[in-house]
């Protein structure tokens, strides 16, 4: 492998084979890379990109640098994943319906990132529970379970796990190329027959152009099923959470929510994304089957045997728990997104650096939709505080990212686009 003939071939805007990219993927793996060389490649892709060929080739070589799961069950394997937003907790419904109605669901899922949480971060607000993501652990789970929901082992996709490191230091984060790579190469590790994206826009989405997320999406796709995973993608709101909390504790409550047969904005998106998958889940959610599944996979996880009918028991809560009054009449015309996730993190809720240590039991609940009538005083949401003076800043950072209208904000369809 010539790695700085890549590079330069890259600069200069000449392009590189297949092969060469799917060597140099390896290169990152095994060392045989330095570090310069990974973030002058970042670079070169960030500033001249790879093109459809060899976006594929890189995704490709960074899920082969590592362990790729092979299934050998009588079900479709499938899975999803979102590029992240607000109350976003779809996946701890989406998993067990799905394995409710006949599919198996190896989730390898992450953590909070930036001002978006994480469902790992989520799922470890239940005692006991471990996302460990082992790969004997792994199918054990999907055997009994159907379905899992764990963390990356550091056996898949190395390549990436290096990469990302890099691209976090080198400012080049935003390449589409990049971004597009560094997800499917994990996703596709899993050894999916199918995948649905939820790419996420809006003032609480890392996208918030239409026309960006569109970009993405079409990337996402096209180099999945270029890599021979069948894929398709909503293109979905994020002015808005999307589950009525936010905290880790509070979204788990949420999921249980709509498992129990509760509608809204978060069980729609639950089921478009399934029947994006072609599996209806309507009557698992109906029925109690796929709380029953959910059930089995805390257990299963190592949570506790009788964790849904005793999740208030066993789920954190606040020292300090209020609501918060609307500040004057009219209508909850809408969120600056960002500053309401970046509220939920600074009062412990997910992390500002790594290494911080989350409450789980902290964040916003009773959030009321957009376009919600207001008369002075009324709730607004409920802040959820591990003291006084987190309550105080939080419900400054709160007002300060609201938007209150004399007159009701237009209507937004919840499901913008798809891309097949």
């Amino acid at each position: 492998m010539d790695a700085r003939g890549l590079i330069v071939a890259l600069r200069d805007g000449q392009g590189a084979s297949p092969d060469a990219i799917r060597a140099f993927a390896r290169g990152l793996a095994d060392g045989t890379v330095s570090d310069a060389q990974a973030g002058a490649f970042a670079m070169a892709v960030l500033l001249r990109g790879l093109g459809d060929a060899g976006r594929v080739a890189l995704t490709a070589g960074m899920r082969d640098s590592g362990d790729v799961l092979r299934w050998d069950l009588d079900r479709p394997v499938l899975d999803k994943h979102s590029t992240g937003g607000l109350g976003d907790c779809v996946s701890l419904i989406l998993a067990p319906a799905l394995a409710a109605a006949g599919v198996a669901v190896p989730m390898i899922s992450g953590r909070g990132l930036g001002h978006s949480g994480g469902t790992l971060d989520k799922l470890e607000a239940i005692p006991g529970l471990s996302v460990a993501g082992d790969e004997a652990r792994l199918r054990r789970l999907i055997r009994d379970v159907g379905c899992a929901i764990v963390g990356a082992s550091g056996r898949i996709a190395p390549a990436d796990k290096r990469l990302y490191a890099i691209r976090d230091v080198s400012g080049t984060v935003e390449s589409l190329d990049l971004i597009t790579a560094s997800i499917l190469s994990k996703k596709l590790a899993a050894g999916l027959q199918g995948l649905v994206l939820d790419v996420k826009v809006g003032s609480g989405a890392f996208m918030r152009d239409l026309a960006q997320a569109k970009a993405l999406a079409r990337a996402l796709v096209e180099t999945a099923n270029g890599a021979g995973c069948p894929t398709s993608a909503l293109i979905t709101d994020m002015n808005e959470p999307l589950a009525p909390a936010m905290g880790n504790a509070l979204e788990v409550r949420a999921a249980l929510d709509v498992l129990q047969g509760t509608g809204g904005r978060l069980r729609d998106v639950t089921l478009a994304l399934a029947q994006r998958l072609g599996v209806d889940v309507t009557a698992a959610l109906d029925t109690g089957r796929a709380l029953e599944v959910f059930a089995q996979m805390i257990a299963a996880q190592g949570g506790p045997a009788d964790f849904v009918p005793r999740a208030d028991h066993y789920l954190p809560t606040a020292a300090v728990i209020r609501d918060l009054p609307a500040p004057r009449a009219g209508y909850l015309g809408g969120w600056a997104g960002v500053d309401l996730g970046l509220a939920v993190v600074n009062m412990g809720g997910g992390r500002r650096v790594e290494g911080d240590v989350i409450d789980p039991a902290v964040g916003l609940s009773d959030i009321l939709p957009i376009g919600t009538p207001l008369a002075a005083g009324q709730a607004v949401l409920r802040i959820h505080a591990r003291d006084e003076a987190s309550f105080d800043a939080t419900a400054r950072a709160v007002l300060a990212a609201m938007q209150i209208t004399d007159a009701p904000p237009a209507a937004r369809p919840l499901i913008l686009a798809e891309v097949l």
